[in-house]
């Protein structure tokens, strides 16, 4: 698909570069929608932030762009849903109890 823009005038091709801008941020938000509900609170997960180690905890809940996610060590982290992923393999008698999150005071 070409597009000719050279006919357009300054005051169009603003125009068009704010509905594309609109556009960009529309899809980009509805990709991280996407991404978050494979998600519930109260899922046991991990991830792996620049210069840290692995970092496991519990996803507490949905933010615009991000999840809140409480780590093991009690640290709250924003995070992006794409950089999280869920761990397996472990038995957690807090999802019967209607996912009950515990937080440690400092």
């Amino acid at each position: 698909m070409k597009i000719d823009i050279d006919a357009l005038s300054h005051d169009e091709l603003v125009a068009l570069n704010h509905k594309i801008v609109e556009r960009l941020k529309f899809l980009d938000s509805m990709q991280t929608h996407n991404e978050m509900m494979q998600f519930s609170p109260g899922d046991q997960v991990c991830f792996e932030p620049p210069g840290r180690g692995k970092q496991f905890g519990t996803l507490l809940k949905f933010n615009r762009k991000t999840v809140t996610v409480i780590t093991e060590e009690g640290q709250k982290w924003n995070v992006s849903p794409y950089l999280l992923s869920k761990v397996k393999g472990i038995k957690d008698d807090r999802k019967q109890q209607g996912n009950v999150v515990n937080l440690r005071k400092k």
